[in-house]
């Protein structure tokens, strides 16, 4: 069955839907959840979203129209019995986060996973998963225009900004001529590049830069420069009081030099590190990743590592890369 069908069938016997996505969300699940929110009220549904958190500040430019709640407030706008719960950009309930995976398991109502994320092949048979869309905004928009909608600008821009920042700017391999073909839907509305460039990644404060800079300064590579890496901790980002999602871009720094294949951040967490990986498409830094016991995609991945007495953040470091090194090889 088609992407397009599986929507189709499940949206169509669904009066009232409740759209989450991943705990910790980012613009990607977060421009996609109101999007298709917002087009789901055009069929007369009642939809909302719902998270386990509220908005952050950040992404409130998004939601204008106050389509996201948290799973505790979820109730002054909606307490009935949902029909069906789309999740976005994840395919698993467990990765919404504790709230909301209790709130579904009240109902055990319908489920269908919208994502373009690596998954089973049986979870991939049932939803609507494309593992080549550049991200879920894209699949979403498709998936919108699939049931003959067209975008207005309150629909257009969480959109946007959903595949500018999974794609980190158009800059990774999966963008495809389909991807620009949805932006210059989206671009038609009368959204301009500018306003979403600046909404998500202009609202930095000077302490963002200072942070930078000391990460930058910590930036290192293997003998032949073809892994590189730099390390952030948990005490900095307390010293400059920055949220973890002011850092996901940090990475991507690395990604300009000149013999670079795979690029790694290290952010130490007190308990445990997690490693962030980059490629810019040549290899395949989901290998890299499950290798270690993580995921994600050939071009952008994590994992996380325990930290113990005796197996500190340098040697976390110099395993990692040295693993990165037989893969290459």
């Amino acid at each position: 069955m088609e992407i397009i069908d599986k929507f189709v069938l499940a949206v169509e016997k669904a009066s009232n839907i409740i759209i989450s996505t991943h705990s910790f969300p980012d613009a990607d699940g977060i421009g996609s959840q109101i999007s298709l929110c917002l087009a789901l009220r055009k069929l007369g549904k009642n939809s909302f979203c719902s998270n386990d958190e509220d908005l952050l500040e950040r992404y409130k430019y998004l939601d204008p129209m106050n389509t996201v709640f948290s799973v505790d407030t979820l109730h002054t706008e909606f307490s009935g019995k949902p029909d069906l719960v789309i999740v976005v950009d994840t395919n698993t309930i467990e990765r919404t986060g504790k709230k909301f995976k209790a709130y579904y398991e009240q109902f055990n109502c319908d489920i269908l996973f919208i994502d373009h994320h690596p998954c089973a092949q049986e979870t991939q048979d049932d939803h609507c998963i494309d593992t080549k869309a550049s991200a879920t905004g894209q699949l979403v928009g498709e998936l919108i225009t699939g049931i003959g909608l067209e975008f207005d600008e309150y629909m257009a821009l969480p959109l946007y900004t959903a595949i500018l920042i999974d794609t980190s700017s158009f800059r990774y391999p999966t963008v495809t001529a389909a991807t620009h073909e949805m932006i210059a839907r989206l671009m038609a509305t009368g959204i301009q590049p500018p306003r979403a460039y600046n909404g998500i990644y202009g609202t930095k404060k000077i302490e963002h830069m200072h942070l930078l800079g000391k990460v930058l300064s910590s930036a290192d590579s293997n003998s032949n420069e073809e892994v590189a890496w730099m390390v952030l901790s948990q005490a900095e980002l307390k010293h400059f009081d920055i949220d973890i999602e002011d850092t996901h871009g940090f990475i991507n720094h690395l990604l300009i030099l000149d013999n670079v294949k795979v690029a790694c951040m290290f952010r130490d967490d007190g308990n445990q590190v997690k490693i962030s990986f980059r490629s810019s498409g040549e290899y395949d830094v989901g290998t890299i990743a499950i290798s270690l016991g993580g995921g994600g995609h050939s071009h952008s991945a994590a994992t996380l590592i325990n930290k113990t007495e005796n197996y500190s953040r340098e040697d976390i470091i110099t395993d990692v890369v040295q693993k990165i090194e037989e893969l290459l090889a």
